[in-house]
């Protein structure tokens, strides 16, 4: 294998390799498709960004119909105009550039309604297929008709300047028919407006004139000593410039007036003693960063406290070192005996054999009950979890302490029972109570009293019974 390899490498040359012959493809009937494409249409979305050719196949048949398709004019897909042409065996160097699309022109001088200058104002356009015109009928539109061939490369023009002579002009404008989404900076059907190369480069230009303006603005001689400043000369401008830390000057205003007030009072010294004194205590002061603070800029000295923890507060790291630290930290997670030995019973495995509890109260005695019967092994319940140093722990909820619903069941049931005897027996006594009723009445005495009579205890206004 290796020498095989070495002699083909030797007979590799350097030398410049020979032109390669065409390929000559075979005249033969299953190599050509023109018979099968007589028929086909070929068609180009002018803006993919907004036309898949996915949708297209499947919308546009439906929209098309099958007769005369190239003959109603310009074809849309998703509001964006699509080019569409008969298949050809050797399409031309403009093949699929052309569409044909109807114009409105209107606001045309009177004098111009003629063949030869209407046909004159379209071909500002494109070449003019058809001319919607009749001269021995009255007009009666704004507008006349035309149909051009459109290059889709050139934008659409909306209105064009006539020179009508003498000084004066005329405008026409241009409605197209059919043509749903355009760019409306620079007129083309290839892109959207804010992609518009014209509005690109617009906002380049605004983005460049606002770092301009900014980088001008940051390097404005913004100085706070002046040339007419007493203290021009005195201090540097780095003294008294803005701390970049917090943006504030590095030392105040009313600071700065009480130095320009020193020099220039009456205090029997020189301006050269004073000048030195107000140099040597500047000098001074920002040697250290407290006096800085409460001298030069006015501001109020920090607390110290020996408090350590005063408004301690958790520092959040959901990482290894917050799990360290808890950890580690007793008041984090303190000890609980109840809870570990809780938390050990609970992570026990349970098999088919083992059985589930659950802890209610009993209607019928105090106390808990136990029943394994309500709970499957094989269900799996919906729990909360919350996070822990060991991983995720079922977050248990409050405890329902009721009956299981059999139970329930048949406490219903049997209470159900007792008030259905309970008004059959009410029933029974009404009739009974009207049947002695009738009996009563029936016989006309006296001797028996009614049921209603002996149940009264207590005579209304009377006062109470005497005690038996």
């Amino acid at each position: 294998m290796s020498a095989a390899m070495d002699r083909a490498l030797m007979a590799l040359s350097l030398e410049e390799e020979e032109e390669e012959v065409p390929f000559v493809m075979p005249e033969l009937p299953g190599f050509s498709s023109t018979e099968e494409n007589a028929l086909s249409l070929i068609g180009r979305t002018l803006n993919p960004e907004c036309q898949k050719i996915s949708g297209l196949i499947l919308t546009m048949p439906r929209k098309w119909q099958k007769e005369d398709v190239l003959e109603k004019g310009v074809q849309t897909f998703n509001e964006w105009a699509i080019v569409l042409e008969r298949w050809v065996e050797n399409p031309p160097d403009d093949y699929l550039q052309f569409i044909p699309l109807w114009v409105q022109i209107s606001k045309i001088p009177v004098n111009f309604y003629t063949e030869a200058a209407l046909m004159t104002l379209g071909e500002m356009l494109g070449e003019v297929k058809v001319l919607a015109f009749d001269p021995t009928k009255p007009i009666t539109q704004p507008f006349i008709r035309v149909q051009i061939r459109f290059n889709v490369a050139n934008p659409l023009k909306m209105a064009r300047v006539l020179d009508m002579g003498g000084g004066k002009t005329h405008t026409i404008h241009f409605d197209f028919e059919k043509l749903q989404k355009r760019c409306y900076t620079c007129k083309r059907l290839n892109h959207e407006k804010q992609v518009c190369p014209l509005e690109i480069k617009k906002r380049q230009s605004d983005a460049t004139r606002r770092r301009e303006r900014i980088i001008a603005e940051k390097f404005k001689d913004n100085s706070v000593l002046q040339q007419n400043d007493p203290l021009f000369g005195v201090l540097e401008e780095e003294q008294v410039g803005l701390n970049p830390n917090t943006g504030r000057p590095k030392i105040a205003s009313e600071v700065l007036e009480e130095m320009r007030r020193f020099l220039l009072a009456d205090t029997g010294e020189t301006l050269a003693i004073k000048v030195d004194k107000v140099k040597k205590s500047v000098r001074e002061v920002e040697k250290d960063p407290l006096l800085q603070r409460t001298i030069l800029r006015l501001e109020q000295a920090p607390v110290f406290t020996t408090e350590l923890n005063k408004g301690k507060g958790p520092v959040f790291d959901y990482g290894e070192k917050e799990m360290v630290r808890r950890n580690w930290d007793i008041n984090a997670k303190p000890t609980k005996l109840l809870a570990d030995s809780m938390k050990a019973n609970r992570n026990v495995v349970l098999t088919d054999s083992s059985p589930r509890y659950n802890i209610g109260s009993n209607d019928e005695a105090e106390g808990y009950y136990l029943d394994t019967s309500s709970v499957s092994l094989t269900v799996f319940r919906a729990e909360f979890s919350e996070p822990s140093s060991s991983g995720t722990v079922r977050k248990r909820g409050p405890v329902r302490r009721r009956p299981p619903r059999a139970q329930r069941q048949r406490q219903m049931l049997a209470l159900t029972a007792g008030n259905e005897v309970q008004v059959g027996e009410r029933r029974e006594g009404k009739q009974e109570v009207g049947a002695r009723k009738r009996k009563k009445i029936n016989q006309g005495t006296e001797e028996v009293p009614s049921i209603k009579a002996q149940c009264l205890s207590v005579i209304p206004r009377e006062g109470s019974p005497p005690t038996q």
